[in-house]
């Protein structure tokens, strides 16, 4: 029997490495002498960098940069096993979590972390950079990721703006002359799973900006100082920016990439799908385990399950799934899931299953699997 076993990470439990770790523990026990590789996924957001390093034979490359508030912060990027592809997640230096709750404050809150850390990555030779999106704490258009790339943005006097998204009000041009050349040279591939605008009722202001610590005022702000910002980024690709699915993202850094990398947005799972080979590797397998925290109507919106799903489906390769909770307006058929588990081998506590998601998450693949040996049995003796 040759096995897949491609999990996403159990949010709060265990990354996607140690999850397709006890998968195979539990599959073992049933089929000692199975092959099983092990090649842990994420969607593009928080464990991608793991992931893919782990999945690829990677290194992780550490440096300090500036976080939303221009304070010192060290950060990580990967390089994949082929020594030319990065692989960056932009909260390791931008990110919500980098913030104290009372320190939410997008009008000045930068990405310019962001645009160090693709800097480092040119530095290190890699010209295919892949970004992951998720996760921000800032509203200011990719601005500051630009300006650490060597973008001015000046105001009608032709001084420099200060960071943030709220100084994007007083935007009068755009100076990208000095735009590091290196990007010419580069692949850019943005790991993006929602299609919002930059500006107006979806825009990155409007549905993004409160869980940023924006108020119903402040997002009224930020949406005109973006709209201006759009304008600008409008006169100087001579493409209407604003507007493109996704280029809301992140607080508009979807949009900033868009304009000053040429970059392509793509859904993160397929992203990571590609990045790791998995066709190539679905080709000789049996079977494919995957699975993720919570199997719910949601996993159909971009999730790992559902990714490697419905490639293994056009692979021909079954595929089942194991899960911390199994939801009600969860459907296998839609999926294209086969068969689903979940960990809790009975009624449990929440934190003793989060506390014993390794040990549970082995048990289930084991529970999935011996129903599968059941069933080749059934069918070797023709019942």
């Amino acid at each position: 029997m040759r096995i897949l076993v491609a999990p996403d990470s159990f949010k709060g439990s265990l990354s996607a490495v140690v999850a397709a770790g006890a998968i195979s523990a539990g599959v073992r026990r049933v089929w000692s002498e199975a092959i099983i590789e092990e090649v842990p996924l994420a969607d593009g957001g928080e464990g991608t960098v793991d992931a893919l390093i782990a999945a690829t034979g990677g290194s992780r490359r550490r440096l300090t940069v500036r976080d939303p508030l221009g304070r010192p912060v060290t950060a990580s990027f990967g390089i994949l096993g082929d020594g030319v592809t990065a692989v960056i997640e932009m909260a390791a230096a931008s990110g919500l979590t980098l913030l104290a709750p009372a320190e939410r404050n997008p009008l000045v809150t930068s990405t310019y972390g962001t645009g160090e850390l693709l800097r480092a990555a040119l530095a290190a030779g890699c010209r295919k950079l892949i970004i992951g999106i998720g996760g921000s704490a800032t509203n200011d258009g990719g601005a500051g990721m630009a300006s650490a790339l060597g973008v001015k943005f000046l105001d009608c006097k032709g001084n420099e703006l200060p960071a943030g998204g709220g100084a994007l009000g007083r935007l009068a041009r755009i100076e990208a002359d000095n735009l590091d050349g290196r990007l010419r040279e580069a692949e850019i591939v943005i790991a993006c799973d929602v299609n919002n605008p930059l500006c107006g009722p979806r825009g990155a202001a409007a549905v993004y900006g409160p869980q940023k610590g924006a108020t119903a005022a402040m997002a009224e702000s930020l949406d005109r100082s973006l709209a201006r910002y759009g304008a600008a980024l409008a006169e100087i690709t001579g493409e209407n920016v604003a507007d493109l699915p996704g280029a809301g993202a992140a607080g508009g850094l979807g949009a900033g990439l868009l304009a000053f990398t040429g970059g392509r947005l793509q859904p993160g799972i397929e992203v990571v799908m590609e990045a790791v080979k998995m066709a190539e590797r679905l080709a000789d397998k049996d079977l494919v385990i995957t699975g993720e925290g919570s199997l719910d109507g949601q996993t159909m919106h971009g999730k790992v399950p559902y990714g490697v799903a419905r490639l293994a489906g056009r692979c021909g390769v079954p595929v089942l799934a194991v899960a911390g909770r199994v939801a009600e307006d969860f459907s296998c058929e839609a999926s294209g899931i086969a068969g689903v588990v979940s960990l809790p081998p009975g009624p449990v506590a929440l934190n003793e299953a989060m506390e014993r998601a390794r040990e549970f998450t082995a048990l289930a693949a084991e529970r999935a699997v011996r129903l599968v040996e059941l069933g080749r049995q059934l069918r070797a003796d023709n019942i």
